[in-house]
Protein backbone atom coordinates (compact mmCIF):
# COMPACT_ATOMS: atom_id res chain seq x y z
CA UNK A 1 0.00 0.00 0.00
CA UNK A 2 1.57 3.28 -1.03
CA UNK A 3 0.88 6.77 0.15
CA UNK A 4 0.23 8.16 -3.29
CA UNK A 5 1.75 11.51 -2.32
CA UNK A 6 5.17 13.09 -2.65
CA UNK A 7 6.90 13.80 0.64
CA UNK A 8 8.77 17.09 1.20
CA UNK A 9 11.77 15.20 2.58
CA UNK A 10 12.14 13.03 -0.53
CA UNK A 11 14.19 14.24 -3.48
CA UNK A 12 13.40 12.09 -6.54
CA UNK A 13 16.37 10.96 -8.58
CA UNK A 14 18.00 8.08 -10.42
CA UNK A 15 21.43 8.06 -8.79
CA UNK A 16 23.13 4.86 -7.56
CA UNK A 17 22.13 5.79 -4.00
CA UNK A 18 18.47 6.14 -5.02
CA UNK A 19 18.56 2.74 -6.73
CA UNK A 20 19.87 0.88 -3.68
CA UNK A 21 17.26 -1.25 -1.87
CA UNK A 22 15.65 0.50 1.07
CA UNK A 23 16.71 -2.12 3.63
CA UNK A 24 20.36 -1.59 2.71
CA UNK A 25 20.07 2.16 3.21
CA UNK A 26 18.22 1.76 6.51
CA UNK A 27 20.92 -0.54 7.92
CA UNK A 28 23.66 1.77 6.62
CA UNK A 29 22.06 4.88 8.13
CA UNK A 30 21.58 3.24 11.54
CA UNK A 31 25.16 1.91 11.52
CA UNK A 32 26.61 5.31 10.62
CA UNK A 33 24.62 7.00 13.40
CA UNK A 34 25.87 4.40 15.88
CA UNK A 35 29.44 5.08 14.79
CA UNK A 36 28.91 8.81 15.28
CA UNK A 37 27.46 8.28 18.76
CA UNK A 38 30.30 5.93 19.73
CA UNK A 39 33.00 8.43 18.72
CA UNK A 40 34.55 10.28 21.70
CA UNK A 41 33.52 13.92 21.83
CA UNK A 42 37.16 15.01 22.16
CA UNK A 43 37.99 13.66 18.67
CA UNK A 44 37.12 16.94 16.96
CA UNK A 45 38.74 16.20 13.59
CA UNK A 46 37.00 12.84 13.26
CA UNK A 47 33.58 14.50 13.16
CA UNK A 48 34.81 16.50 10.18
CA UNK A 49 35.54 13.16 8.55
CA UNK A 50 31.93 12.07 9.13
CA UNK A 51 30.72 15.26 7.48
CA UNK A 52 32.98 14.64 4.48
CA UNK A 53 31.58 11.11 4.25
CA UNK A 54 28.03 12.47 4.11
CA UNK A 55 29.09 15.09 1.57
CA UNK A 56 30.47 12.32 -0.64
CA UNK A 57 27.13 10.48 -0.44
CA UNK A 58 25.31 13.73 -1.32
CA UNK A 59 27.57 14.18 -4.34
CA UNK A 60 26.86 10.65 -5.58
CA UNK A 61 23.13 11.06 -4.92
CA UNK A 62 23.09 14.56 -6.49
CA UNK A 63 21.57 16.15 -3.38
CA UNK A 64 22.29 19.90 -3.16
CA UNK A 65 23.81 20.81 0.23
CA UNK A 66 21.42 23.77 0.46
CA UNK A 67 18.45 21.41 0.17
CA UNK A 68 19.77 19.42 3.15
CA UNK A 69 20.66 22.56 5.14
CA UNK A 70 17.15 24.03 4.91
CA UNK A 71 15.57 20.85 6.22
CA UNK A 72 18.16 20.44 8.97
CA UNK A 73 16.62 23.43 10.78
CA UNK A 74 14.41 20.91 12.59
CA UNK A 75 17.39 20.57 14.94
CA UNK A 76 17.04 24.15 16.22
CA UNK A 77 15.48 23.28 19.65
CA UNK A 78 18.47 21.07 20.48
CA UNK A 79 20.84 23.87 19.49
CA UNK A 80 19.16 26.10 22.10
CA UNK A 81 19.79 23.43 24.74
CA UNK A 82 23.41 23.14 23.69
CA UNK A 83 23.91 26.92 23.99
CA UNK A 84 22.70 26.87 27.62
CA UNK A 85 25.07 24.13 28.80
CA UNK A 86 28.29 26.22 28.86
CA UNK A 87 26.51 28.84 30.97
CA UNK A 88 24.85 26.52 33.47
CA UNK A 89 27.56 23.83 33.72
CA UNK A 90 29.89 23.23 36.63
CA UNK A 91 33.62 23.62 37.26
CA UNK A 92 36.25 23.86 35.93
CA UNK A 93 35.64 27.14 34.14
CA UNK A 94 37.35 28.94 31.27
CA UNK A 95 37.53 32.69 30.85
CA UNK A 96 36.81 34.56 27.62
CA UNK A 97 38.31 37.96 28.40
CA UNK A 98 37.32 39.58 25.10
CA UNK A 99 33.57 38.94 25.45
CA UNK A 100 31.88 41.95 27.03
CA UNK A 101 33.50 44.43 29.43
CA UNK A 102 34.18 41.96 32.24
CA UNK A 103 34.69 38.85 30.14
CA UNK A 104 32.62 35.68 30.09
CA UNK A 105 33.03 32.63 32.30
CA UNK A 106 32.00 29.36 30.71
CA UNK A 107 31.94 25.84 32.05
CA UNK A 108 34.49 23.55 30.42
CA UNK A 109 32.33 20.38 30.86
CA UNK A 110 29.39 22.42 29.59
CA UNK A 111 31.30 23.40 26.48
CA UNK A 112 32.21 19.78 25.79
CA UNK A 113 28.62 18.70 26.45
CA UNK A 114 27.27 21.38 24.12
CA UNK A 115 29.73 20.33 21.42
CA UNK A 116 28.76 16.67 21.92
CA UNK A 117 25.04 17.40 21.54
CA UNK A 118 25.51 19.77 18.63
CA UNK A 119 27.88 17.73 16.48
CA UNK A 120 26.33 14.31 17.07
CA UNK A 121 22.79 15.60 16.79
CA UNK A 122 23.60 17.45 13.58
CA UNK A 123 25.29 14.44 11.99
CA UNK A 124 22.36 12.23 13.03
CA UNK A 125 19.86 14.64 11.47
CA UNK A 126 21.91 14.90 8.28
CA UNK A 127 22.13 11.11 8.02
CA UNK A 128 18.38 10.77 8.49
CA UNK A 129 17.70 13.46 5.90
CA UNK A 130 20.00 11.68 3.45
CA UNK A 131 18.02 8.45 3.94
CA UNK A 132 14.70 10.27 3.52
CA UNK A 133 15.92 12.19 0.46
CA UNK A 134 16.94 9.05 -1.42
CA UNK A 135 14.14 6.67 -0.35
CA UNK A 136 10.38 7.08 -0.93
CA UNK A 137 8.13 6.41 2.03
CA UNK A 138 6.69 3.28 0.47
CA UNK A 139 10.19 1.87 -0.02
CA UNK A 140 11.06 2.65 3.61
CA UNK A 141 8.10 0.57 4.72
CA UNK A 142 9.12 -2.17 2.31
CA UNK A 143 12.64 -2.07 3.73
CA UNK A 144 11.35 -2.41 7.29
CA UNK A 145 9.25 -5.35 6.18
CA UNK A 146 12.26 -7.06 4.58
CA UNK A 147 14.28 -6.45 7.75
CA UNK A 148 11.58 -8.36 9.65
CA UNK A 149 10.44 -5.41 11.72
CA UNK A 150 7.39 -6.19 13.92
CA UNK A 151 4.37 -6.60 11.66
CA UNK A 152 2.24 -4.36 13.88
CA UNK A 153 4.78 -1.52 13.59
CA UNK A 154 4.84 -1.79 9.79
CA UNK A 155 1.04 -1.86 9.65
CA UNK A 156 0.63 1.21 11.88
CA UNK A 157 3.28 3.15 9.96
CA UNK A 158 1.73 2.23 6.61
CA UNK A 159 -1.77 3.33 7.60
CA UNK A 160 -0.48 6.46 9.30
CA UNK A 161 1.46 7.56 6.22
CA UNK A 162 -1.48 6.70 3.98
CA UNK A 163 -4.03 8.76 5.88
CA UNK A 164 -2.02 11.64 7.31
CA UNK A 165 -2.67 13.66 4.14
CA UNK A 166 -6.37 12.76 4.31
CA UNK A 167 -6.62 14.10 7.87
CA UNK A 168 -4.58 17.19 6.98
CA UNK A 169 -6.94 17.89 4.07
CA UNK A 170 -9.94 17.50 6.36
CA UNK A 171 -8.38 19.96 8.81
CA UNK A 172 -7.85 22.50 6.02
CA UNK A 173 -11.46 22.19 4.88
CA UNK A 174 -12.76 22.65 8.43
CA UNK A 175 -10.55 25.72 8.87
CA UNK A 176 -11.81 27.27 5.64
CA UNK A 177 -15.40 26.56 6.72
CA UNK A 178 -14.84 28.37 10.03
CA UNK A 179 -13.19 31.35 8.34
CA UNK A 180 -16.03 31.63 5.83
CA UNK A 181 -18.40 31.94 8.81
CA UNK A 182 -16.48 34.81 10.40
CA UNK A 183 -13.93 32.91 12.46
CA UNK A 184 -10.56 34.65 12.79
CA UNK A 185 -7.92 32.45 14.50
CA UNK A 186 -5.80 35.53 15.28
CA UNK A 187 -8.11 36.57 18.13
CA UNK A 188 -7.54 34.92 21.51
CA UNK A 189 -11.24 34.80 22.41
CA UNK A 190 -11.86 32.52 19.43
CA UNK A 191 -9.52 29.85 20.76
CA UNK A 192 -12.58 27.93 21.96
CA UNK A 193 -13.82 27.50 18.40
CA UNK A 194 -10.41 26.21 17.37
CA UNK A 195 -10.41 23.74 20.27
CA UNK A 196 -13.89 22.50 19.32
CA UNK A 197 -12.69 22.11 15.72
CA UNK A 198 -9.77 19.96 16.91
CA UNK A 199 -12.19 17.79 18.90
CA UNK A 200 -14.48 17.46 15.90
CA UNK A 201 -11.51 16.48 13.71
CA UNK A 202 -10.54 13.80 16.22
CA UNK A 203 -14.07 12.35 16.17
CA UNK A 204 -14.20 12.41 12.36
CA UNK A 205 -10.79 10.72 12.16
CA UNK A 206 -11.88 8.05 14.62
CA UNK A 207 -15.08 7.38 12.67
CA UNK A 208 -13.15 7.26 9.40
CA UNK A 209 -10.73 4.77 10.94
CA UNK A 210 -13.63 2.56 12.03
CA UNK A 211 -15.07 2.60 8.51
CA UNK A 212 -11.69 1.81 6.97
CA UNK A 213 -11.16 -1.06 9.41
CA UNK A 214 -14.56 -2.57 8.60
CA UNK A 215 -13.83 -2.24 4.89
CA UNK A 216 -10.49 -4.00 5.36
CA UNK A 217 -12.09 -6.83 7.32
CA UNK A 218 -14.70 -7.30 4.59
CA UNK A 219 -11.85 -7.71 2.09
CA UNK A 220 -10.06 -10.41 4.07
CA UNK A 221 -7.77 -8.40 6.36
CA UNK A 222 -5.89 -10.76 8.71
CA UNK A 223 -3.92 -8.24 10.78
CA UNK A 224 -0.71 -8.38 8.74
CA UNK A 225 0.36 -6.33 5.77
CA UNK A 226 0.81 -8.42 2.61
CA UNK A 227 4.32 -8.93 1.32
CA UNK A 228 4.89 -5.87 -0.85
CA UNK A 229 7.73 -7.37 -2.89
CA UNK A 230 9.39 -10.73 -3.37
CA UNK A 231 12.60 -9.30 -4.83
CA UNK A 232 15.76 -10.28 -2.96
CA UNK A 233 18.71 -8.00 -2.29
CA UNK A 234 21.95 -9.18 -3.84
CA UNK A 235 25.29 -9.40 -2.07
CA UNK A 236 26.68 -6.79 -4.43
CA UNK A 237 24.01 -4.32 -3.35
CA UNK A 238 24.78 -4.96 0.31
CA UNK A 239 28.49 -4.41 -0.28
CA UNK A 240 27.88 -1.18 -2.18
CA UNK A 241 25.41 0.17 0.36
CA UNK A 242 27.50 -0.71 3.41
CA UNK A 243 30.77 0.71 2.06
CA UNK A 244 30.15 4.05 3.84
CA UNK A 245 29.67 2.07 7.06
CA UNK A 246 33.21 0.69 6.73
CA UNK A 247 34.52 4.25 6.47
CA UNK A 248 32.42 5.28 9.48
CA UNK A 249 33.79 2.37 11.53
CA UNK A 250 37.33 3.40 10.62
CA UNK A 251 36.59 6.99 11.66
CA UNK A 252 35.11 5.88 14.99
CA UNK A 253 38.14 3.67 15.67
CA UNK A 254 40.43 6.58 14.81
CA UNK A 255 38.53 8.73 17.29
CA UNK A 256 39.26 6.29 20.11
CA UNK A 257 42.92 6.13 19.14
CA UNK A 258 43.23 9.93 19.18
CA UNK A 259 41.17 10.44 22.35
Amino acid sequence: MGTGHAHPLHLPGSSPVHRLPAEVKIVAAVAVVLCVVATPREAFAVFGGFLLLLAAVWAVARIPPGWIARRALIEAPFVVLAVLLPITGGAPYVEWPHVGQLGLTLSEPGLLGAWNILVKGTLGVLTSLTLAATTPLRDLLLGLQRLHAPALVVTIATLMLRYVDVIAGEARRMRMARISRGHDPRFLWQAGATARGVGSLFIRSYERGERVHLAMLSRGWTGRMPQLSQQRTSRRQWLAGLSPVAVALALAATGWVLA
